[in-house]
């Protein structure tokens, strides 16, 4: 009989028994030591000053933070999970919690999600990428530049992440024309890192970006009744986003100085790509007319009309007009993000409510008494640490409820606290985890983890030292003052 041959040897894992379960069974090990953990800390007498169900907010955020920290469990479950426990460890009532996933915040991310995919959907984003570089793409340096701006600008009115995915084909195209090889050539690192910072700065510009602006927002009007409109986040973002912009490219061509003379093959193979799709359809115009009045309208009427009520009117003629179906919808919507959205309003609610984030303020202050600035810079500067390890709209809830207590303890104007902690929530550059923008360029192959996060490290601190700068010279121009 013919001996079964294999393709690769058979490995023998020659370790005890108990050692291999173990292994296996590290996760549900940490989940059952977490849980003990946590009930135990409910038994506990709460400390002076807090009261049960603040004590009981508090050890719930910990162990919130922990799972998505931890990634033990998916970030919309962990957010889902805190929501469910609220009422049921009576921190508040099940009537009140879940009036909190009805929120705003919630129907207006899901509004951009529906807008996002039509642009998507009927092509309308990629005709526009393909136009713009074929037109001001005319040398190495103004096509990088294109590529840009044009991932920043797109950012400014869909998910950074949808943008990242959507520009990375059209550069994988440009790349490939070019005979650009992985690992071997400045320009092709130039180019996906150009998609990737054009994502991640232009991302913080708007509500539109990114999840985290909402959030925060809602957050913001849980506490203290104070909201931003569309003009007003955007205004504030930009004086940050434009100067970014300008040093980011700089500082990538610094890096990933250009070594190719010419882009002739890959102006061809764009200009082909364009009459091969031919002129625009019927949904895509629609699409195009629908997405500039909708945007007109958050930027004018937003304060009045509501913006998620703006948003669910426009995904509305889009459905009217059958520019998209709700099959197509289901697979661009991020429903892990709707979800999470309402359990970490929740959260975040209970803490404040309780008094559970005053009482972390006034303890972690004690006598020590910072000026409003320190304390910007250092919640700022956490924000923008924390981002790079877990997710941005986690960031944004699990330092809120903190941040916003320390504003009414010290005496900090709020809103500026809120874009504070949102702004540097949204910049990521340093690891692939961070971000989908990045993760998505990494995974092309031109880029090594060095090459992405010593440039990363360099524009986040620059980022930051803007931030401040905008804090301290710039926003009180526009009626932000500490």
């Amino acid at each position: 009989m013919k001996p079964i041959e294999y393709d690769k040897p058979l490995k023998i894992d020659a370790r005890p028994l108990w050692v291999i379960v173990m292994g296996r069974s590290l996760r549900y090990q940490l989940m059952t030591g977490l849980l003990l953990l946590t009930v135990i800390a409910f038994r506990l007498t709460p400390p002076e000053g807090l009261s049960v169900h603040g004590y009981h907010a508090l050890v719930l955020f910990g162990v919130t933070i922990v799972l998505w920290v931890s990634g033990l469990l998916p970030i919309a479950v962990t957010a889902m999970l805190s929501m469910v426990m609220l009422p049921l460890t009576g921190i508040l009532p099940a009537k009140q919690t879940y009036a909190l996933f009805g929120n705003e915040a919630v129907f207006f991310i899901l509004g951009a999600f529906i807008l996002a995919a039509a642009m998507t959907g009927t092509g309308l984003s990629a005709r526009l990428a393909r136009a713009m570089l074929a037109r001001f793409g005319r040398t190495p340096r103004r096509l990088a530049l294109t590529v840009y701006l044009l991932a920043a600008g797109l950012s400014f009115c869909m998910s950074e992440h949808a943008v990242a995915a959507m520009l990375f084909p059209v550069v994988a195209e440009i790349t490939d024309s070019l005979s650009l090889k992985a690992g071997k050539s400045n320009y092709s690192r130039l180019l996906y890192l150009s998609i990737a910072w054009g994502c991640i700065i232009g991302g913080i510009a708007t509500f539109l970006g990114g999840a985290r602006a909402p959030l925060a927002v809602q957050l913001l009007r849980e506490n203290s009744g104070l909201e931003f409109s569309f003009m007003d986040w955007t205004l504030a973002a930009i004086t940050i986003v434009v100067p970014l912009l300008l040093i980011g490219f700089l500082v990538l061509e610094r890096f990933f100085p250009i070594d190719i003379a010419n882009v002739e093959s890959g102006l061809k193979l764009l200009n082909r790509k364009r009459l091969e799709i031919g002129k625009p359809g019927g949904n895509e115009l629609i699409t195009a007319i629908v997405m500039v009045l909708t945007i007109g309208a958050w930027m004018i009427f937003g304060r009045e009309l509501g913006l998620a009520n703006i948003a669910l009117l426009a995904t509305a003629v889009l459905f009217a007009f059958r520019v998209v179906s709700w099959e197509k919808i289901e697979e661009y919507v991020n429903w892990g993000i709707v979800l999470m959205y309402g359990g970490s309003i929740a959260l975040a609610s209970a803490l404040e409510k309780t008094g559970a984030a005053l009482w972390i303020v006034k303890k972690g202050l004690g006598a020590f008494t910072p000026s409003p600035f320190i304390v910007i810079a250092v919640i700022s500067f956490v924000a923008i640490i924390l981002t790079e390890c877990i997710s941005h709209a986690a960031v944004v809830a699990i330092l809120m409820p903190i941040g916003l207590g320390l504003a009414q303890g010290i005496g900090i104007d709020p809103k500026i606290m809120t874009l504070a902690i949102a702004l540097l929530a949204g910049l990521a550059y340093c690891l692939p985890m961070g971000t989908p923008a990045t993760a998505i360029v990494y995974g092309s192959g031109h880029l090594s983890s060095r090459e992405i996060i010593v440039p990363g490290a360099v524009i986040m601190s620059i980022s930051w030292l803007l931030f401040l700068a905008s804090v301290f010279f710039v926003w009180p121009l526009i009626g932000l003052t500490l």
